[in-house]
């Protein structure tokens, strides 16, 4: 290529160059302003999801633009009327909010990174034999298994056998009828709140708790609904120790905070060291 071309070329693309760089910039969309401040259509865009309709997005946006020009004239009004030594207490605590939340947010995104989120089963069992004073319950708990069948069903008698018994023969016959039921519960191996329970019954009264409200009972309860068949595999009472089983999800949850506290006590640490021996932080 001849040296009058490669001028030539470099003319041309130094001019599209310059067309871009002395083109103007495409200006926001105002859609309100209160003095110095504007609100722009992109601050509001997020507001107008597509499943609201037209109606609503224009109250939506009516209401926050409204409210947005509230709060403007009140900082503006605020700025004239409160004195600067109030002011710079409020910025500073403006700036100890705004250090907090970001150290909050920065923690639990290492936290969430390096903790280990695996609590042993031996681990819950030493920490539920530790503290089982602290585990009292406050509510009667029970195990048992329901069926509620229609007022005309014209299996109860059957039902009420396989209920009992409950071998395998019985769980599968249950199964194959379970379409029948109104409502049912044939897990008797967790630990459930009695007042779950006593909702779905008709109301016991105090002759019938007593008589019926005891372990490996049976019991059948009748109302315009229909009836209830219920086998009471165990009960605990108020101020009895929880079982572990129940209170497995607690425990782990207060291991797991146990853990997220030593950590971030020693991050803490960590950071405050580290500093100290780059220069990055030293008192006088």
């Amino acid at each position: 290529m001849s040296t009058q071309r490669i001028v030539l070329f470099l003319l041309v693309a130094f001019a599209v160059q310059s067309c871009d760089l002395f083109r103007p910039k495409q200006e926001k969309e105002a859609v309100a302003r209160v003095g110095e401040s504007f609100l722009y259509k992109e601050d509001i865009e997020r507001l107008l999801s597509g499943n609201v309709s037209k109606q609503d997005s224009a109250v939506l946006v009516s209401n926050y633009i409204n409210n947005w020009a509230t709060q403007q004239l009140l900082y503006n009004n605020a700025l004239i009327n409160i004195s600067e030594e109030r002011q710079q207490d409020l910025n500073a605590l403006v700036n100890e909010y705004k250090n907090d939340l970001f150290a909050k947010v920065y923690k639990e995104a290492v936290v969430k990174t390096n903790i280990d989120t695996v609590v042993l089963s031996v681990d819950l069992l030493k920490y539920y034999e530790a503290n089982k004073e602290n585990f009292k319950l406050n509510e009667e708990l029970l195990k048992l298994r329901y069926i509620h069948l229609g007022v005309d069903n014209s299996d109860v008698d059957e039902v009420k056998d396989y209920l009992k018994n409950f071998e395998l023969e019985d769980r599968q016959k249950l199964d194959s009828l379970s379409l029948q039921f109104n409502a049912f519960s044939l897990n008797d191996s967790i630990w459930v709140k009695a007042a779950q329970v006593y909702n779905k019954l008709p109301k016991l009264t105090d002759r019938q708790r007593d008589k019926y409200l005891k372990k490996s009972q049976f019991f059948e309860l009748k109302d315009s609904l229909g009836v209830y068949l219920i086998y009471l595999k165990d009960m605990l009472q108020r101020n009895e120790t929880a079982p572990l089983e129940y209170v497995k999800p607690t425990i782990k949850q207060i291991i797991l905070n146990k853990r997220k506290l030593e950590y971030i006590r020693n991050f803490e640490k960590e950071i405050l060291t580290d500093a100290t021996k780059n220069n990055k932080f030293e008192t006088y």
